[in-house]
């Protein structure tokens, strides 16, 4: 378990930076521009601010030497004799045999001169360097820089080393007329309404509840209690030490929610960039697809015996510490049946609004329903007798979850699908693997499929006759949203299947449709061409609130008339991976200070959520006026529909007073 999700962590927290393209380099920091000299002739000056402790070797160094730099340029130009600024020292170096080496400390300036070979439109070239540092030498290592040449035969530094934003590209994210505090109509309660810590919390507890009745934790509950009881020769200490070994379980499951706190100091829309990275999504789908086949029972997921038996051992010891390990040892060895349904907790929670918050409150109610239990059972000891024997229906329990990993699975290949725009998985090849998964759970729970390691079916029980009903029903619900009708739009789990308008059907009807824009500049024109307010939309293609709102509140009567024809909307995609021009690439200073690199359309308008509106969650809805003036108090996720219709309403009134 502990290796698995350090392994998990790690992979999200470099998803997650790769996301926002942060800088790598650790040894020297690069900076770059140019100075035209003449026609064709320029110098490069590039800057590099070098780590303390680290030695930068010089360019002057000869080629039959060691240790050396050297700055090369494409076929596009010719480089002449470079001189460097800084405070060059010469040392001998017992590292390299006593050998006289040049090198800088704190900081370079490379001046590069180059002459252009005819009509080029960009140049590109690297420095590669190698360095010292303590007794190890370093490198060659590689630092890329490119230019392209303006209409004014200028040499504009783009991609590699981005450059700080110009003012119109500050104002292009931090709009100047927007005042989040001065709304023309403050609408009083803000209406942005989305899951609860208790509403986290509880999904939690159920799939604690899920996992207590899987074959690696159910036998342990009577085994576990009655160790505590009987061992202590005092009934009183028996039941405190169940009462803490539960404890324990909850603690354990909490504390793994703790690195992710972590994770939101880097950037307010880390936990965005995760839940919608591709290859992170690409990975939780193969992972489920294992524990899927691994609960179908063609392989047995382990924790490695070493790992388990030295955590195992440390349980003998007396006292607090060794009930703390006997509740480490109860979650890495049911990890085979918990890992599932911890991981769909995990990834779910990822995705909120809350981050680290939600994920403890999840964690906390999935280890707080695996505690409970052995608590309950040291109090009431007689209870233990109305537990149902062990046996094949603890098989039956995992081959059902074993189907819906798969529905889960193909979820997480949706989201990479959504953002990539690939076109894998539109929405009635979701809904067909879902209805299929949810046909195959019925048809076992028949008797009509069955595992090699399955036990015959004497008689149904009532508990399994309302499994098959429960899940025919959903099975059934599920059919309609393979057509091209009315029905398609299954409103019970609208948000989880991609968007109507992401259909093999080229006709669907996608709801709201006029006015919209994907680009806020276009909708700002478009508002006062036609002098008409502007309906922000922050949302993502991998958002399910978002997803509920478009399909369940836009497409009332009264709220698509409202936005059709009353509004500008414009939907901007927080997530979208599309990489902007490299004109329009920079690296802009938040509020905060942070440098963050804009390279992508969702590193654009993430940006411009979160510095004009102190806001990071999806759907996120704003209005102004065509000069940008906010009319009404923003507001997020709103499923009751006479709210949301009432809020465009007042945007509307406000709008009347500011014309």
């Amino acid at each position: 378990m502990k290796q698995l999700l350090t392994f998990i962590i790690i992979l999200a927290t470099a998803l997650g930076l790769r996301a926002q393209e942060q800088p790598t380099d650790t040894v020297v920091r690069w900076q770059y521009t140019a100075e035209k000299k003449g026609a064709q002739e320029y110098v490069l000056h590039i800057t590099g601010t070098i780590v303390k402790g680290v030695k930068l070797i010089s360019t002057t160094m000869p080629d039959d030497a060691l240790v050396y730099s050297r700055v090369v340029a494409d076929s596009a130009a010719t480089v002449g004799a470079i001189t460097e600024d800084g405070s060059l020292k010469k040392e001998k170096e017992a590292v390299l045999d006593n050998a006289e080496v040049k090198y800088f400390e704190d900081k370079i300036v490379l001046n590069v001169p180059v002459h252009l070979n005819g009509e080029v439109k960009k140049l590109e070239g690297s420095v590669n360097y190698m360095y010292l540092k303590g007794e190890e030498a370093g490198g060659p290592e590689e630092f890329k820089f490119k230019f392209k040449v303006d209409a004014s035969g200028n040499l504009v530094s783009v991609a590699a080393g981005l450059q700080e934003a110009s003012s119109d590209a500050v104002n292009s994210l931090k709009r100047s007329n927007i005042k989040l505090d001065q709304p023309v109509i403050v609408t009083g309660e803000q209406v942005h309404e989305k899951k609860s810590l208790w509403g986290i919390f509880l999904l939690g507890l159920i799939g604690g509840f899920v996992a207590l009745v899987t074959p690696c934790v159910f036998p342990l509950i009577p085994l576990t209690v009655s160790f505590f009881t009987k061992k202590s020769q005092d009934k009183k200490k028996g039941i405190a030490n169940a009462i803490t070994y539960g404890f324990f379980i909850f603690a354990i499951y909490v504390l793994l929610s703790t690195p992710f706190y972590f994770l939101n100091s880097i950037a307010p829309e880390i936990f965005n960039n995760i839940s919608t990275n591709v290859w992170l999504n690409l990975v939780f789908f193969v992972i489920f697809i294992v524990f899927a086949i691994s609960f179908f029972g063609v392989f047995e997921i382990t924790i490695p015996s070493s790992l388990a038996s030295k955590v195992d051992s440390k349980s003998g010891v007396g006292g607090l510490v060794g009930i703390f390990f006997m509740a480490l040892t109860l979650a890495l060895v049911s990890f085979s049946c918990t890992g599932p349904i911890l991981g769909s907790l995990l990834a779910g929670a990822l995705s909120a609004d809350g981050g680290a918050v939600q994920l403890t409150a999840g964690m906390a109610g999935f280890g707080f329903a695996l505690a409970l239990p052995f608590a309950l059972f040291a109090l009431f000891p007689n209870l233990l007798s109305a537990l149902p024997k062990s046996g094949g229906w603890l098989s039956s329990v995992k081959v059902v979850l074993g189907f819906i990993e798969i529905g889960m699975a193909i979820k997480f290949l949706s989201n990479a699908d959504l953002v990539e725009h690939w076109g894998i998985v539109k929405r009635e090849i979701f809904f067909a693997v879902w209805i299929i998964c949810g046909i195959m759970i019925v048809l076992y729970l028949l008797g009509k499929i069955r595992f090699p390691h399955d036990s015959p079916i004497k008689k149904f029980s009532v508990t399994r006759i309302a499994f098959i009903i429960v899940f025919g029903v959903l099975t059934v619900y599920m059919l309609p949203g393979l057509t091209n009708t009315a029905w398609a739009n299954r409103k019970l789990i609208s948000g989880f299947p991609p968007p109507l308008s992401y259909s093999i059907y080229n006709n669907r009807a996608k709801g709201v449709e006029a006015n919209v824009v994907n680009d806020y500049e276009k909708a700002l024109a478009l508002a006062k061409e036609k002098h008409k307010p502007i309906l922000i939309d922050f949302t993502g293609w991998a958002c399910v609130n978002c997803r509920k709102m478009e399909e369940n509140v836009w497409t009332t009567k009264e709220v698509k008339h409202l936005i059709e024809d009353e509004y500008i909307l414009v939907s901007l995609y927080v997530d979208d991976r599309k990489v902007l021009a490299e004109d329009q690439q920079f690296l802009y200073t938040t509020t905060n200070g942070q440098k963050k690199e804009i390279k992508t359309i969702g590193d654009k308008y993430a940006t411009m959520q979160t510095e004009n509106f102190i806001n990071n969650s999806q759907p996120y809805y704003v209005l102004i006026s065509p000069d940008e003036q906010l009319l009404t108090t923003p507001v997020g996720y709103t499923p009751d529909v006479d709210k949301y219709a009432e809020w465009l309403k007042k945007g509307l009134e406000a709008y009347q007073k500011v014309k």
